[in-house]
């Protein structure tokens, strides 16, 4: 049988294009059937991205609405920027401040009394101990008779104490300086040449009179080091800058500051002081922030009514061309606009006097859209400002100012919950036996604690007749709190004596169970002289009562409402230092907090939308399966109208070569005939 190398070479027909067309004439229904479907599949898949992208945008509007720190800002304004500038916090009053500023707060500053040649040049070795106080100094005038003199010093106890070791690796002038510079406690040190030799500058980092520095230096080795001391012994450094205090008036009233950010007078507000006045006083005014509440209002107005026209875009129908939205009629959309609706357009359970949108100024047009009556939203911030965060955000409102609200759940109920505290916290103490002896030698100077779970190093006190109980407590905390170990870790006490007593006590400052004051180790004669012994202390107390009738969990000040209640989740810190009741706290959830959780459950893992998103994902790849498949049987049509038109090919191409021969063969035939006939 002939064969065919090329299909149609065997007939003269275009059987190969023949063949193409009839496959694609199989083809076409079905290609065009799972076109349309994959045009649906992705027309469902964008209408209903949009629909998550509004929906997120209406989430992400009610951020600023449901948080208390957009009712809790203040605007705060200056009449003159170039004397002061102010920053106001949540908790700072309303009013107006008329402030004058007579100094500016300064750090002291010390200079070596002789020059060096070169900065290499060796001081000495020893231990450089730094106490930081109020110095009483008075330096040298240009009268030759009026001296430089220091008088005395009163340490800052509310400062750590410090030592700094120089041995003969940091033993020069500029090894000294790197040495308290990379020691890190609150003083700066430089090297100037003054034109005859260089001297080595030493400076408080904190400004103020009581932050001044006593430097005492215990040498090692060859005399020189104590070219740095600076005390009421011996004061061989110069004074050339005193420490000073910002001095300044408000509304009359006299004021002094250690620096000059002034942030004790006024509650909540921060004053930083740039200059002297000069006869006019500066006039500062604090506000509400009424601005951050309408932003908030406004830029969820905002996301909600795009959100409102999307769904209109989505479900719309029109009559005339019979063109209809995308997810028209559709159940999940219909199903989430009518959540937000109900939770948006509710009266709010526990609210203040405002317990709806309506309530301040917020209505609906004839389109469903939102819209904000902005005079009438002024007149409810003048009549009840803290009732319009009520509604929109979820927190707690205590009656009585030892309650703190800090923080609720999903799971907190909304309501009134009584607090009745049986055990207030407390921080952790240790109290000497009495004793009037204020005297520190080198047989009571030695002390060890562990504060907090945390050990100290071995402190040493500073040696001397103490004038009183309060000036020896002073030096005990500067000492302690100066601790390296315990500066890590964020450790400090505060130590007092009561003259009651004659006791001293030395107090963590942290509350709860944690809270743990031991002295580990004292001197020789601590216990016979100042009365403290290697003693474990009383530990802390965390905080213990009721929320609602039901035992809370302590820690420290915070009691925490029980797991299996209906305030849950519901966190308050209680400074009360006794027990007994202490009010309520009305816990309200606030619309925008509801809201949230509707949008949190719509938009959450698992939810409608997303199951949409996936199951029109899956009908997309599965169109692209198909595709696959629908490939695979047209080359099995194709490979079959292809053998069949080979097949009729070879026969053509045969019945073709017969047809010639036979042709040949009558001819011949006729040819013989003519020639037998001449």
């Amino acid at each position: 049988m002939a064969s065919i190398s090329s299909l149609g070479i065997g007939s003269g027909l275009d059987l190969g294009g023949l063949v193409q067309q009839l496959v694609a004439a199989e083809r076409a229904p079905a290609e065009n059937r799972l076109a349309r479907q994959e045009a649906g599949f992705q027309s469902d898949l964008s209408a209903f991205g949009a629909l998550k992208g509004a929906l997120s945008s209406v989430q992400s509007g009610l951020d600023s609405l449901q948080s208390v720190s957009t009712y809790t800002q203040r605007q705060s304004s200056v009449s003159d920027s170039d004397i002061l500038s102010i920053s106001a916090g949540e908790t700072a009053a309303p009013g107006t401040y008329d402030i004058e500023v007579s100094a500016l707060a300064r750090t002291q500053s010390l200079a070596t009394g002789s020059a060096y040649t070169a900065i290499t040049d060796v001081l000495g070795e020893g231990e450089i101990n730094i106490r930081f106080g109020t110095t009483d100094y008075t330096p040298a005038t240009t009268d030759p008779v009026v001296a430089a003199s220091y008088n005395s010093f009163a340490v800052n106890a509310d400062k750590g104490a410090a030592s700094i070791t120089i041995d003969s690796t940091n033993n020069t002038l500029a090894g000294v300086r790197d040495a308290i510079n990379e020691a890190d406690i609150g003083v700066s040190a430089s090297i100037v040449n003054d034109g005859s030799g260089f001297r080595l500058l030493l400076a408080a980092t904190d400004s103020g009179a009581a932050n001044s520095l006593e430097i005492t230096v215990t040498e090692s080795g060859p005399a020189g080091l104590s070219a740095l001391d600076f005390n009421a012994t011996t004061d061989n450094l110069s004074q050339t800058i005193a420490g000073q205090d910002a001095a300044l008036t408000v509304n009359g009233l006299a004021v002094t500051s250690a620096t000059n950010k002034v942030s004790s007078v006024i509650d909540g507000v921060d004053l930083s002081l740039k200059s002297i006045t000069t006869g006019t006083p500066v006039t500062v005014e604090v506000t509400r922030n009424r601005d951050a509440i309408k932003a908030a209002i406004n830029g969820f107005i905002g996301a909600y009514n795009s959100y409102i026209d999307t769904v209109d875009n989505l479900s719309a129908f029109d009559p005339e061309t019979l063109q209809a939205g995308l997810l028209v009629g559709d159940a999940t959309l219909r199903g989430i606009t009518s959540s937000l609706q109900a939770s948006l357009f509710n009266s709010l359970d526990g609210a203040g006097q405002f317990s709806t949108l309506a309530s301040i100024g917020i209505t609906t047009d004839k389109d469903g859209k939102l819209q904000l009556d902005s005079s009438e939203l002024e007149e409810v911030l003048d009549t009840d400002f803290e009732a319009v965060s009520e509604l929109f955000a979820a927190q707690g409102v205590p009656t009585d100012n030892s309650v703190k609200f800090i923080s609720a759940t999903s799971a907190t109920a909304v309501g009134d919950y009584a607090v009745n505290i049986t055990q207030a916290s407390t921080f952790a103490t240790n109290a000497s036996a009495a004793t009037t002896n204020f005297t520190i030698d080198s047989n009571n100077s030695l002390l060890r604690l562990k504060i907090d779970g945390v050990d100290s190093a071995e402190l040493t006190l500073s040696e001397s007749a103490y004038a009183s109980g309060a000036a020896l407590a002073a030096e005990l905390q500067s000492k302690i709190n100066g601790d390296s170990a315990l500066k890590a870790a964020d450790v400090s006490v505060s130590v007092s004596y009561d003259t009651d007593t004659d006791k001293f006590t030395i107090s963590s400052e942290r509350y709860g169970s944690a809270s743990k004051v031991e002295i580990l180790q004292v001197g020789t004669t601590t216990e016979a002289t100042i009365g403290f012994a290697a003693s474990s202390g009383t530990d802390g107390l965390d905080v213990e009562g009721t929320i609602g009738g039901v035992a809370g969990t302590g820690s420290g000040q915070r009691l925490t409402g029980s797991a299996s209640a209906a305030m849950q989740g519901l966190v308050l810190e209680i400074t009360a230092t006794s027990s007994g009741s202490f009010g309520t706290v009305n816990f309200t959830r606030g619309l925008a907090d509801g809201l949230n959780t509707v949008l949190e459950n719509v938009l959450g893992e698992g939810n409608a939308i997303e199951l949409r998103l996936e199951g029109l994902k899956d009908s997309i790849a599965g169109v692209g399966e198909d595709r696959e498949k629908l490939e695979l049987r047209m080359a099995t049509v194709e490979e079959r109208i292809r053998k069949r038109f080979t097949g009729l090919d070879i026969l053509v191409a045969q019945l073709t070569s017969t047809s010639d021969f036979l042709t040949t063969q009558l001819a011949n035939i006729s040819k013989i005939s003519i020639n037998q006939n001449k």
